[in-house]
């Protein structure tokens, strides 16, 4: 067992950091970690090798995909499979989000669009 102390808390970004990332544990099936928005930020991010789970723990934002766009706030839970683009948009209140990796972030080959 372990505890992970500071998972899905909102930290302040670094000077002139658009948004922060933060991995608070890895094995080989899953990772997890951290990953802040600041309000009126921009998420930037491309498409994950890895199937994820957001659990949105702070603020407010709009998750947006090729489907389709939802309001999220505290408590949302997000499944985004491998390869989908999506990104939040429309951050309202400083978004903290606790996410979930599955097979670890990054352990998958890169996807065929070289994203």
């Amino acid at each position: 067992m372990e505890i992970i102390e500071g998972a899905g808390v909102w930290t302040p970004l670094a000077a002139g950091a658009a948004n922060d990332w933060v991995e608070h544990l890895r094995v080989p099936d899953l990772s997890v970690g951290t990953y802040c928005i600041p309000a009126g930020g921009r998420d930037d991010q491309s498409p994950h090798t890895e199937d994820e789970i957001y659990v949105v723990t702070a603020g407010r934002a709009k998750i947006v995909t090729l489907d389709g766009a939802a309001e999220v706030g505290p408590g949302s839970v997000i499944f985004v499979p491998a390869g989908e683009e999506h990104r939040f948009d429309e951050v309202t209140e400083d978004l903290a989000l606790l996410v979930v990796f599955g097979p670890a972030y990054g352990s998958r080959a890169p996807l065929a669009t070289g994203k």
